[in-house]
């Protein structure tokens, strides 16, 4: 091709047109993407707030729910009040981490099919089963979600999570607690 047709005056323009047109589309992608990256539930402030106590019992009861109805064996719990976002800061959630024995690998799917049926006739949902934990169960009522399945690292034993809702607005990024043992508050 000749360079003098190159630079002729159409060329340039449609050029600069083209190049002028994509940066437009660019910014204009990036203006809208953080327009909606500043809202939602996990920005915006609840609209009931939760307690850090009210926050905690509202794992809490699931658990001991979970305990009592799913005839959970020697359960050991701890809880934490979580970030919902990445960066520690509000808003949080409550949530329990509890683990409990469970049957020979074979016996396993039926007794986690025995937790799901106790716990849906009290009104707790099936989910989508647990991504990289075959056989686990993903349970949700009134915002709360609850995953089991067999512990990747002990023999014998289970694990179940229990994620209160991101209602907690008050900021606990000062606070020195971490892990809470709440085992005797499942077992009652």
């Amino acid at each position: 091709m000749n360079s003098t047709v190159l630079r002729s005056r159409p060329v340039i323009i449609v050029t600069a047109a083209t190049l002028l047109t994509s940066l437009a589309l660019g910014l204009a992608f990036v203006v809208v993407h953080r327009i909606y990256d500043l809202r939602g539930e996990s920005v915006e402030a609840p609209a009931a707030p939760l307690t850090a106590e009210q926050a905690r019992q509202q794992v809490l009861g699931p658990a001991r729910q979970f305990v009592g109805a799913g005839r959970l064996g020697d359960p050991t719990a701890n809880y934490l009040l979580m970030s919902c976002r990445g960066d520690d800061g509000p808003p949080y959630q409550g949530s329990v981490y509890l683990t409990f024995d469970v049957p020979s690998i074979t016996e396993t799917p039926a007794y986690f099919r025995e937790i799901a049926g106790a716990m849906t006739a009290r009104g707790w949902r099936e989910g989508l089963p647990p991504n990289r934990h075959p056989g686990g169960r993903t349970l949700a009522r009134d915002g709360l979600t609850a995953i089991y399945h067999r512990h990747p690292d002990l023999q014998g034993r289970g694990v179940l999570k229990i994620y209160g809702e991101c209602r907690t607005v008050t900021d606990h990024r000062s606070d020195t607690s971490g892990f809470l043992d709440v085992t005797a508050a499942v077992r009652r």
